[in-house]
């Protein structure tokens, strides 16, 4: 099944149906401004727009309008669209497998050269109920779309009686809306009916009905999760949509197998039943459940409790035919029974619930061809509200029901208000349901003569009957329970949804699909039986559920647990880690059968199926051993020796003091990276708060996590802490509460050991000196002496917290709970602990002097290439030289986390479990790249050039204060700020000459032309280029963008630039900003480049109006039009530039480059 042509259909159709929708709607003067009254109105018809429409039609408008007023324009067009598109689908999915009753094509042609329906040729014959004049005399008339309408809303209507779930009755207005064009060449329906698109093949699955479910509602899921709606809390109109995930068909088989699969073989030994089971997993060791030798195949409820589509449904329809094949059924016999008996299913969609009833209904025609004709009342159903229907109404009414009956209807008025919002998590009293119906029946044949009585019965006809079949479903017990649940976060979660979830189910209100598993477990699930569930791992590990997790251990069996890793999904939910598992509702007695996908990702993806077999990746944990480890993680591929490490150990916690970072409440307000504010008011030596205090300083050093990696760096960040905080912590709400908090007043400053909160990948922690404050995304830990730091320093760094790690926790989310948890081995004998921190010094030495050879470090001090070009006057011998030291630096680093593995491993006894071996990729310093350092060397000659830095001294020299011309001797700083970009050395302080004159000065004017060379042809110089060409050209194009990632988006030097001709281009400093620099660009630069560009203008015009060639001429008169553009590009900038420097805008480094930068929009070069 190609998943991306229904995808690509389904989303198109959704689109097209919407636009064919609206553009009937307007035909007949409805839009979602405005209703237009009708012109002229008679007893038979009424005119819109010069339209007339017939009687039938004015009502259907009328009764239009009434849902418009009740629904809102778009949301009543999204339902006609979705009711048109599952029809459609449906009668596809009929007609492929010779399914409908007329046994004649709707859609498509069994001719495949017909370019027209079945159903059109065959009009006049076939078996519905049509006035066959009517069709003649539209097929006369050649009005095809007409009669197409006229013969699908027949066979729509047609259909109602067999299937009234899916084919409501098409009389109302969605037939005013029924959608014109559906014949055309470029129409959905076309593309539904190609086989070259979707196949026949795949029509004949049912299952193709769930994806395309999933993907028509793609669009509203990526307006949830990523587009304008992505911090809103979802409603439950757009819960369904959100969170609908159609489960691949082999996790399915799996939960099914293993919970209705097991609940049967337990009591009923049957190889040859097993053997069709290809995802049934042995169980040794279990006793047969004398409850399951007696059950009988009718006996068997299973129930989804958010069935969506019907997936799970269809599959458990198989497995029970299965079962019933096996104790002597007929196919026929087995397919009616397990429709009445065996299948129940919920769901608050009305959509979902018509695809699930077409799906179970479909399976069964598969095996009883005769099944529409069984009218059988199926055990599923919508969540219907009975917010239409009042009790004070009802009591005024006062409609003669026994007193109990009453008082249920009462009760389920009461409990199904807003039942939307809630779904199948509500909790419904058992009551008896049942003799509801008799006495609705009884109160329909009394005679009413009151008004107000007949309406409000006529309501209760409509409400109560759906109200007590989800009660009836809502209030049994199941053997099996088995769900695909929403997931959906507390913190997205509607108010109505949030305040219920946190009142009734307190240990998982965290995301909804545990509370839908606590609720299987608490009211569906019977004694003995078996649930399955597939979620995100969050309830695994998360502290957040432990209460619940500590429950369900001492409560429940885990029989058996697939753990899939990511992209089980597709989509955005695919980067979440997946799980399924199947609980047995009774006390924990056999270990569980876990099986681990984790490592099948990504390109590796499509093993996950195959690797399921694979007995390497299957574990046979004791679930009583999680609560070994703090928090009870489900660890269940931790070993016997890692639960003994727990064990035998104490915590990190016991010896450190691990923090929670502060909270700033805006970081936009209190957060700069360093390199934004003025230099002279950051203080990075404050090592106590008095100090910090004293030094008058507004900046200070902020830990805020970062990037993978290990032993130092990450330094990118400042935070407002001027005198000790003052305006982050007198930042107030609304209310006058103080928003920020976690101020850590007692550890900050002090040298600590920091990591990043959240993660793509491993955990990674970093030394980190005195003079910091740190965030919550950079959590950090305290000793009482220095020597502890380097010893936790060396642990936390290495395979064993690789390995731990995830064993507490698998959501890449690393809170100081977590590593205060992690076991420490307190008594290291001496001489090991000193050979640890020996090496864990020189490793941290290692990576800051790795970290401070780049420029983003506030410690850089003059580029690599001029520390190591010794007495060499060659660019490529300085790189060589640059090469073989980062390439030493990182071998003897790889090497120093190797031993520190052996030592650890050894010291925790884990040699059978982790090798010391370091991977290439887990080790964190950079290896010299020719292509990053030539670009981070011309980046160090433009600070070179502003004044940034200098030849003449190492380190910052410049980024506020008093501007020293004295310190650039050797290579003097541009006076004015401004360095000129532009197609040709127009200006004596052109970059590229810049450039070139920084190179002579530093490797010497005889190996010039072989150095700029050299950088030209790493920056990938063209054919028939110069050196200088190539080098104009990277920073035309190119400079920029890579300055923008260096920095975060948050460039030091910015470009002016005209546009898109890019004629004219100039950088500046942002820190030698002032506000004459505007000016100074306008009259220095861009004037008398455009004087330049006049002059070439001249000239090509006299070489044109003259005697020159006619290839000359020619080329002339293309350079001539290339000049125009330019030309008109550097007048249209100009009147922007007088403009704003006239203003005198000044700018405050403090407000960082985000406020600043856009104060000259329209002049600079946009940050993306």
């Amino acid at each position: 099944m190609n998943k991306t042509a229904l995808k690509n259909f389904a989303t198109n159709a959704r689109k097209e149906l919407i636009e064919k929708i609206k553009a009937k709607a307007f035909r007949i003067g409805i839009t979602e401004e405005r209703i237009k009254k009708a012109q002229f109105e008679s007893s038979d018809a009424i005119y819109i727009d010069g339209k007339q429409l017939s009687t039938t039609e004015k009502k259907q408008r009328e009764k239009l309008i009434s849902r418009i007023k009740e629904k809102g324009f778009s949301s009543l067009v999204e339902e006609v669209a979705y009711t048109y598109f599952n029809r459609f689908i449906a009668l596809r999915f009929m007609e492929v497998n010779n399914y409908l009753p007329t046994k004649v094509r709707v859609l498509s042609s069994n001719n495949p050269d017909s370019s027209e329906p079945d159903i059109i040729k065959e009009a006049l014959s076939i078996d519905l109920d049509i006035d066959k004049e009517l069709v003649y005399e539209l097929k006369l008339n050649n009005k095809t779309e007409e009669l197409f309408k006229y013969l699908v809303i027949k066979q729509c209507n047609s259909l109602n009686k067999i299937l009234p779930f899916m084919f409501e009755t098409i009389d109302d207005y969605k037939e005013i809306l029924f959608p014109d064009g559906l014949l055309a060449k470029d129409s959905f329906l076309l593309e539904m009916i190609d086989t070259q698109v979707i196949t026949e093949v795949d029509w004949e699955q049912v299952e193709i009905i769930g994806w395309l479910y999933q993907y028509y509602n793609t669009e509203i899921n990526e307006l949830v999760y990523n587009g304008d709606m992505s911090k809103n809390k979802v409603s439950k109109e757009l819960l369904p949509a959100a969170t609908q995930l159609f489960t691949p068909d082999w996790a399915v088989q799996y939960m099914v197998e293993n919970s209705l699969g097991r609940l049967w073989l337990e009591g009923h030994s049957d190889e040859k039943v097993k053997e069709e089971w290809k995802y049934y997993l042995e169980k040794d060791g279990i006793n047969e459940d004398s409850r399951n030798q007696n059950l009988s195949p009718e006996d068997i409820r299973l129930f989804d409790p958010c069935m969506g589509s019907g997936h799970i449904l269809v599959y458990a329809f198989e497995v029970l035919m299965t079962i019933y094949e096996s104790c002597g059924y007929t196919q026929r016999d087995a397919a009616k029974l397990i429709l009445q008996k065996n299948l129940y299913g919920i769901d608050i969609d009305n959509r979902a619930y018509q695809l699930a009833c077409f799906a179970v209904i479909m399976k069964a025609r598969k095996y009883n061809r005769s099944i529409f004709k069984e009218e059988i009342e199926l055990n599923l159903c919508t969540v219907i509200e009975s917010n239409e229907l009042t009790i004070l109404e009802l009591e005024n009414a006062n409609i003669q029901f026994n007193e109990k009956d009453i008082a249920t209807v009462k009760y389920l008025l009461s409990v199904y208000h807003n039942a939307k919002e809630y779904g199948s998590i509500l909790n419904v009293e058992k009551r008896n349901y049942d003799t509801l119906s008799k006495s609705l029946v009884e109160a329909n044949h009394k005679e009413f003569h009151d008004l107000f009585q007949l309406e409000l019965l006529n309501k209760m006809n409509e409400i109560i009957p759906g109200l007590q079949k989800q009660a009836q479903i809502m209030t049994q017990q199941y053997d099996v329970v088995i769900t695909n649940p929403p997931y959906l976060g507390i913190g997205r979660m509607s108010p109505l949804l949030s305040e219920y979830v946190k009142k009734y189910y307190p240990n998982t209100k965290s995301d909804l699909s545990m509370v839908m598993y606590q609720k299987s477990l608490d009211s569906y699930l019977k004694p003995g039986g078996f649930t399955s569930f597939i979620t995100t791992t969050s309830w695994m590990f998360l502290k957040s559920f432990q209460n619940f997790r500590d429950v369900m251990l001492n409560t429940i069996q885990f029989d058996t647990l697939i753990d899939f890793g990511t992209e089980l999904f597709d989509g955005k939910v695919g980067h979440n880690p997946i799980v399924a598992w199947v609980n047995r509702n009774s006390s924990p007695q056999n270990n569980m059968t876990a099986i681990r996908l984790v490592d099948f990702c990504y390109s590796k993806r499509e093993q996950k199926k195959i690797e399921y077999f694979n007995l390497n990746n299957r574990y046979y944990p004791n679930q009583q051993d999680y609560n070994k480890i703090p928090g009870s993680p489900i660890a269940y591929w931790a070993s016997d020796a890692v639960f003994l490490m727990f064990k035998n150990n104490g915590t990190l916690a016991d010896v450190s003091f691990p923090r929670l970072g502060m909270a700033t409440a805006e970081n936009g307000l209190f957060l700069r990276y360093w390199h934004e504010v003025e230099w002279n008011h950051v203080s990075i030596n404050s090592d106590c708060r008095q100090k910090a205090i004293e030094s008058k300083r507004r900046w200070f050093p902020y830990n805020k996590g970062g990037e993978f990696r290990k032993w130092y760096g990450n330094n990118d960040y400042v935070v407002d802490w001027e005198n000790d905080g003052e305006r982050i912590r007198s930042f107030v709400d609304s209310n006058g509460k103080v928003r920020s908090h976690n101020y850590n007043l007692e550890f900050i400053f002090k040298p600590g050991i920091t990591w990043s909160a959240l993660s793509s990948g491993s955990f990674s922690s970093r030394f980190c000196s005195e003079g910091f404050l740190f965030d919550n995304a950079g959590s950090s830990l305290f000793t009482e002496n220095k020597n502890d730091l380097y010893l936790i320093q060396g642990y936390l760094s290495t395979n064993l917290i690789k390995f731990i790690i995830p064993l507490m926790n698998a959501t890449l989310n690393y809170q100081p709970g977590t590593i205060g948890s992690l076991p420490f081995h307190k008594a290291i004998e001496p001489n090991t602990r000193k050979q640890i921190e020996k090496i864990v010094e020189e490793n941290i030495e290692i990576s800051k002097s790795e970290w401070d050879y780049f420029e983003t470090s506030w410690e850089f001090k003059k580029h690599p290439l001029l520390y190591y070009k010794e007495s060499s006057s060659k660019l490529e011998t300085a790189f060589n030289c640059w090469f073989n030291y980062t390439n030493d630096q990182y071998y003897r680093l790889k090497s120093n986390e190797e031993e520190l593995n052996r030592i650890f491993i050894g010291i925790y006894d884990l040699q059978n479990e982790l090798v010391p071996e370091v991977d290439a990729k887990d080790i964190t310093i950079r290896k010299a790249d020719l292509d990053r350092d030539i670009k981070s060397f011309i980046s160090y000659v433009v600070g070179c050039s502003f004044g940034r830095y200098s030849l003449d001294e190492e380190g910052l020299i410049y980024a506020s204060g008093d501007f020293e011309s004295y310190r650039y001797k050797i290579f003097e700083a541009d006076k004015d700020n401004i360095l000129p970009i532009v197609s040709d050395a127009y200006f004596e302080d052109d970059i590229v000459s810049r450039l070139v004159e920084f190179i002579k000065v530093t490797f010497g004017e005889r190996t010039l032309l072989e150095n700029i060379n050299y950088i030209a042809d790493v920056l990938g110089k063209k054919e028939g280029e110069s050196a200088n060409e190539t080098m104009r050209r990277y920073f035309l194009n190119d400079f920029f963008k890579d300055h923008l990632q260096t920095y975060n988006k948050r460039p030091n030097y910015w470009l002016f630039t005209s546009g898109k001709q890019k004629a004219f281009n100039c950088l500046i400093y942002m820190h030698r900003y002032d506000k004459s620099t505007l000016s100074r660009i306008r009259t220095d630069y861009l004037h008398e480049l455009q004087i330049r560009l006049d002059a070439e203008k001249k000239s090509l015009l006299d070489l044109i109006n003259g005697n020159g060639s006619a290839k000359e001429i020619s080329n002339a008169k293309k350079e001539l039009k290339s000049l125009d553009l330019k030309i008109e590009e550097l007048r249209a900038y100009d009147e922007k530039l007088h403009h704003l420097a006239d203003m005198q805008i000044e700018i405050d480094l403090d407000d960082g480059v985000s406020v600043n930068y856009v104060k000259f929009e329209g002049l600079l070069a946009p940050i993306k």
